[in-house]
């Protein structure tokens, strides 16, 4: 929406004379007129209104709703943003909630009251003014380093803020968390905020055998070894002045752990079959799902080399402990997947969204992102179910659990509060009008709530 639209109002009526009262009811807005669908949408694209009233009875048969309802939708396709306020009699509630469902802002009965309108429009156009500004902030940051990270769980945003902090500093940084939460995500970004002006080199220790796994790390000499044809630089060469991610640290072999903590204390390698010490400049970061102070117990890996790894340590939390993510991460893949299989429509039902909520998710994201992409190619409609996703059906109905008695009785409230507000926003893909729905208050409601409770 450019600043020109910003306040631009259009008034869809039929009834020349109500078409009329409105306009000059609501003259302190600059706003143009239209009597029918096919004018309106006209008069849509010339001037893309931020805010739109309109009657659903349009000509040419003005006791049919259909007109209006096409109209509203075309409107939507044009413009996803637009707040589209919905006239209607007074015994016609029913149309009115069909229109709010297909993305109608508001519906107001006629006869209305010109303070009333005047107050949902003066709403509508903030609420369309707000998230305008939040489009271009959203788009200024764009670049953000951490831009993969979806999320609105407290404890998975405070992984994200620790990364920022810590990416300008030199410090080696391990990643714990179980497989699938999203580690090579994070490695990336910090690699990102870094600025740094080397590549970022990623090597899973776990897949490469350990034969080959030293020549993969330190690189090696022609004629070093049998096959050797030329000379070949190793991964952490490769990612001089970058970063080099070492995936699945718990499973170098102890033989490397020696070499690798000899790179890091002097910061030079030397490659199978070479004679002379090549310096590097690297920030290493490294993941793993194992407990290596249980390693370092049990002689598997060597605990000098694990202080110098654990400078930062970061714990990602598992998507089951992450409220409302796993549904928040299930529309965004459903998003980007359905753009990639030209099937726009694509959507989760009811019976998904709860599935998603109560499932286990052992895998994580990875595992998560793994039945979106299933569904999105196997569903036979454009809603995707639980089936579609291989879920077994959660509970119909899911009620915040108790927290510690511990706890005084604000916390609690505060605790439970975030905890509903969050998975409502999930669930409605962060449709505030269906949120507020499912949480029972209204729309200001709710942005008081979000705004106490620090929710974006």
């Amino acid at each position: 929406m450019s600043d020109a639209s910003a306040s631009m109002l259009l008034i869809v009526e039929d009834d020349l004379a109500l078409q009329k009262q409105i306009k000059w009811s609501l003259d302190s807005y600059e706003s143009v007129t239209a009597a029918d669908r096919e004018s309106a949408l006209l008069q849509f694209r010339r001037h893309q209104p931020a805010v739109v009233t309109m009657d659903l009875g349009l000509p040419p048969d003005a006791d049919s709703m259909t007109e209006g309802f096409k109209l509203l939708e075309q409107m939507l396709e044009l413009d996803a943003n637009v707040k589209v306020i919905v006239l209607t009699g007074q015994n016609d509630k029913a149309n009115a909630l069909k229109a709010v469902n297909l993305g109608a802002f508001d519906f107001l009965a006629k006869p209305f009251e010109p303070e009333v309108l005047n107050l949902i429009v003066e709403r509508a156009m903030r609420m369309a003014e707000l998230q305008s500004e939040n489009r271009r902030l959203q788009a200024a940051a764009a670049t953000s380093p951490l831009e993969g990270l979806i999320t609105r769980d407290p404890e998975m945003l405070r992984v994200a803020r620790t990364i920022e902090r810590v990416a300008s500093s030199n410090a080696t940084v391990l990643l714990l968390g179980e497989s699938g939460t999203g580690k090579e995500v994070l490695s990336q970004g910090l690699h990102n905020a870094s600025k740094r002006s080397g590549r970022f080199v990623a090597i899973n220790c776990a897949a490469i055998p350990e034969n080959l796994l030293e020549s993969e790390l330190f690189g090696y000499e022609r004629g070093a070894f049998t096959g050797a044809n030329k000379t070949t630089p190793g991964k952490i060469e490769t990612a001089h002045n970058g970063t080099l991610f070492l995936d699945e640290i718990g499973d170098l072999p102890h033989s490397l752990q020696a070499k690798l903590l000899r790179f890091l204390q002097q910061r030079t390698v030397e490659r199978l079959g070479g004679r002379s010490e090549i310096p590097v400049d690297v920030r290493v970061v490294c993941a793993t799902h194992q407990n290596l102070k249980g390693l370092i117990a049990e002689n598997r890996f060597r605990e000098d080399l694990y202080y110098r790894l654990a400078e930062i340590v970061v714990t990602i939390p598992a998507l089951r402990a992450r409220t409302g993510d796993a549904v928040l991460l299930a529309h965004a893949f459903l998003r980007r997947f359905s753009q990639e299989q030209k099937r726009p429509g694509l959507s989760l039902s009811p019976d998904a969204v709860r599935a998603i909520e109560h499932h286990g998710w052992p895998g994580n994201v990875r595992e998560l992102l793994n039945a979106v992409k299933r569904a999105s190619i196997m569903t036979d409609g454009e809603r995707v179910s639980c089936d579609d996703l291989g879920l077994p059906p959660g509970p119909e109905e899911d009620k915040p659990e108790g927290t510690a008695s511990d706890l005084d009785l604000r916390t609690v409230r505060d605790a439970a509060e975030r905890q509903a507000v969050l998975g409502a926003l999930a669930r409605s893909n962060g449709n505030i009008v269906k949120a507020s729905e499912l949480l029972g208050v209204s729309r200001p409601t709710l942005y008081d709530l979000m705004r106490r409770l620090s929710i974006k």
